[in-house]
């Protein structure tokens, strides 16, 4: 069953002075290796022989559309003002077609393999998460700087991929929604797991696969992490030293 890919491309809500730098005021827009990066992720879907249709998702669809290369499998629709509020009414349409690839615009490093690969390992999971791990990552690229959560075992940084199976993911964004807008929004939701398990993430005394599996639990989901071989897959594009990075790496520099 091939998936049906969603490429998240819209605004957070406000002036988005990173895109701005860059002459727009869209992040989707910024253009990366000469071409607004949306394409590239787009471009890595369209050629995944797991992927059907691509869902390109932004507040000024037409916009996107106008810069993205015409092909029939691609729908461009309108956003919400939130990833969960997006995600949700994705989530409720009767159309929607099952299972959802999900990433976003700024995954300009994107490529097939990693597509491929993802989508293979999530196999049988309701929600799979993609995430880069720390020894990997650094030794491909020694000085960059991500956001690391850490377990016992290893170092991760999410990839920017997931795989929504079916309908029944629901609580799942919604418990998302609740925590959008706190910058330490992955502390809180394992917060919610108790204080025994904050405890235990805290001293890195558990693993990121018992801490998926004991929010499954709680969500009624089976929940996987998804470590992906190619270290740039936990690269975006979200500030200027990062444009600046997968600029060099795409030219062969980094």
């Amino acid at each position: 069953m091939k998936h049906r890919a969603v490429v998240l491309a819209g605004s957070r809500p406000g002036r988005d002075e990173f895109a701005q730098q860059f002459g727009t005021d869209m992040k989707a827009l910024v253009a990366v290796a000469g071409e607004p990066m949306v394409r590239r992720p787009v471009r890595a879907l369209l050629a995944s022989k797991h992927v059907g249709e691509v869902l390109v998702l932004s507040q000024t669809p037409e916009r996107v559309e106008a810069v993205v290369a015409k092909d029939p499998r691609i729908i461009f629709s309108r956003s919400r003002g939130t990833i969960a509020e997006t995600m949700l009414e994705v989530l409720e349409d009767d159309e929607t077609r099952w299972p959802l690839l999900v990433t976003t615009a700024d995954h300009a490093l994107l490529d097939t393999a990693t597509v491929d690969e993802f989508v293979l390992h999530s196999a049988g999971a309701d929600i799979a998460v993609g995430v880069v791990e720390q020894a990997n990552l650094l030794h491909r690229l020694p000085r960059t700087e991500r956001t690391w959560l850490r377990f016992r075992g290893g170092a991760y940084t999410g990839a920017n991929l997931f795989v929504l199976r079916s309908p029944a993911v629901h609580p799942a964004i919604e418990l998302w929604r609740s925590v959008e807008q706190d910058r330490k929004k992955v502390g809180r939701v394992i917060a919610l797991l108790g204080p025994l398990t904050m405890l235990a993430v805290m001293l890195r005394l558990v693993t990121i696969e018992q801490v998926l599996k004991r929010l499954g639990r709680r969500l009624g989901l089976e929940l996987r992490a998804v470590v992906l071989s190619n270290p740039l897959a936990g690269v975006d594009v979200d500030k200027p030293a990062d444009h600046t990075l997968v600029e060099a790496i795409l030219a062969g520099k980094a």
